[in-house]
């Protein structure tokens, strides 16, 4: 790929007052907070942003205070949208992993076509295809479709699983137990940082032109298995971590005792488990180089920049404490 970087970019185009109005449909979002991430990258590179928030909170304070203008909506609230998308001619499309989403996808269509929205670049998933087990992924798939039959320009990015949620489905068995429990088999996969799958999604809104019609997938720089993670946690942590591979139905029931969490969310996340079992999540492109213009964070880097999240309570987490193995 020969796109221009975003430094380059940030050396090239300096913003002029009649440069286009970017909208970050989805802001706060929990894609790796990709939707924060977009924002506050466009923001210091000099870039008028309208940040879409379901409400006015500490986190769309934030933004504010960092000169994005913040419009309250529901993506599934049609007037909602059309009013955010007002003198907008590109945004970033994401929708959490919830019930909706076909929705929200054709009202944002609708309201982007009525308002002259130029380009979208829409946050999908790798496991978006028709005819996935998940009732999510088909989704996923089908909103691509919607967006495709706009007529705007659309770009699709497809990452597989977050770095971060490292975190959410690791850290309290790291802690206590020093084990990761998932029903992953020895499939793996390549995470990809929330802030990398942003500085993606920024590289094509800045140059969207030369990706429209494109699919990217934004991987970090190896496919590991989930034992190959414990083992960078043992590294990094200075203690031993074992991955323990569980089936998926006793790891469904586990799901359902967690709060909030709902049975379209925990289908989809068995049916994704089961992919990865099977291979379908292993692969690694030079997306986030080559489009964000940076090296794409590793897992190791994560969990030593997270290295607090996995220690238990009480433990010193500085680098300088932990003994070499």
């Amino acid at each position: 790929m020969s796109t221009p970087s975003i430094q380059q970019q940030k050396e090239a185009v300096m913003p002029e007052p009649n440069s286009p109005r970017f909208l970050i449909a989805g802001a706060p979002g929990r894609h790796g907070a990709t939707a924060k991430h977009a924002a506050r990258q466009l923001l210091a590179m000099g870039w008028p942003v309208r940040v879409l928030v379901r409400q006015a909170d500490d986190r769309a304070d934030e933004l504010n205070h960092l000169g994005a203008e913040i419009a309250v909506g529901d993506l599934r609230d049609y007037q909602s949208v059309r009013a955010a998308l007002d003198g907008v001619q590109r945004a970033y499309f994401t929708y959490p992993l919830a019930e909706g989403l076909l929705e929200a996808t054709a009202i944002f269509a609708a309201a982007a076509k009525h308002t002259g929205l130029q380009s979208v670049v829409n946050m999908s998933q790798i496991t978006a295809r028709p005819d996935h087990p998940s009732p999510a992924a088909r989704q996923h798939w089908l909103a691509e479709r919607v967006l495709d039959w706009s007529g705007i320009g659309v770009t699709h990015i497809r990452p597989p699983f977050f770095l971060e949620n490292l975190a959410s489905v690791g850290a309290d068995t790291i802690r206590t137990d020093a084990k990761i429990y998932l029903p992953y088999g020895e499939g793996r996969h390549a995470p990809v940082g929330g802030e990398d799958c942003a500085r993606v999604a920024v590289g094509i809104l800045t140059n969207p032109a030369a990706h429209h019609g494109k699919t990217y997938i934004p991987t970090g720089p190896a496919s590991l298995s989930m034992a190959e993670m414990a083992g960078v946690f043992t590294g990094v942590l200075g203690r031993p971590v074992h991955y323990v591979d569980i089936p998926v139905e006793p790891w469904r029931q586990i799901l359902h005792d967690i709060p909030d969490m709902s049975p379209y969310l925990i289908e989809h996340l068995s049916c994704v488990a089961v992919a990865h079992q099977r291979g379908e999540m292993d692969t690694v492109t030079d997306v986030v180089e080559a489009i964000g213009g940076t090296k794409p964070m590793t897992v190791e880097d994560y969990v030593a920049a997270n290295r607090e999240v996995f220690e238990p309570k009480g433990v010193d987490a500085s680098p300088d404490s932990l003994s070499p193995i």
